[in-house]
């Protein structure tokens, strides 16, 4: 299947998120794209795969196994022979033959400024208010210069009011408590938080994944 020409076409299931219209995909951003959930043969959860990624597991005879109903349809070559176009379907959740190392299982999310401020619902974890992107910062709870590192349990989402007025304090040393406590995010939860466009069929799987104890259950 050549992807040079390849068309993609979105399959309604009645999952589709309020915000992704049922337009063809090729013609959306690719940060509005829909992703699939990719999994090893044992249903334990890799990462997000594009539609390209996707479609070469599906080429290559790779899928162990699929999860919902198909949400995209690739349409690929046309047999010279019986003038027929190969078509892909593609499932919201796909298993690839094999399993994963120990080593991919689980790990640790990048540290970023964008899976920060999704971890903190982009509020200021000093005043509590929302702001867009371009508004916030990265925070170090213990400032560096006082032996802090960067790390996810000492770094909070804060707007640059709020960053400035701290300056090089703690937060007991500039009166300002935090509304929440700065937490590492597991490979789930940084999935969740990641991932704007995610089907029903994905969340559900991946919340049946969540730690007990994570504050995306609420």
């Amino acid at each position: 299947m050549e992807a040079d020409t390849a068309q993609l076409q979105r399959v309604d299931t009645g999952n589709r998120p309020a915000a992704m219209p049922s337009a063809s995909i090729a013609q959306l951003n690719p940060r509005g794209a829909v992703r699939v959930l990719s999994l090893d043969a044992h249903g334990h959860v890799l990462d997000w795969i594009n539609w390209q990624d996707a479609t070469c597991l599906y080429a290559r005879d790779a899928v162990a196994w699929t999860l919902g109903d198909p949400c995209l349809r690739v349409h690929g070559g046309t047999c010279r022979i019986s003038g027929a176009q190969s078509v892909i379907e593609l499932h919201p959740i796909v298993a690839s033959r094999g399993h994963a190392r120990a080593s991919a299982l689980s790990p640790t999310p990048s540290l970023s400024n964008t899976a920060l401020f999704a971890r903190d619902a982009q509020l200021c974890l000093y005043c509590g208010r929302e702001f867009t992107r371009p508004h916030l910062t990265r925070d170090h709870v213990l400032p560096l210069s006082k032996g802090g590192k960067d790390i996810w349990e000492n770094v909070v989402t804060a707007c640059f009011h709020c960053n400035s007025r701290k300056s090089n304090r703690t937060p007991q040393q500039a009166n300002m408590p935090l509304l929440a406590v700065p937490y590492r995010p597991s490979w789930v939860e940084h999935l969740i938080l990641s991932n704007r466009n995610i089907l029903a069929d994905q969340m559900a799987f991946l919340k049946s994944h969540l730690p007990k104890r994570s504050k995306l259950l609420a």
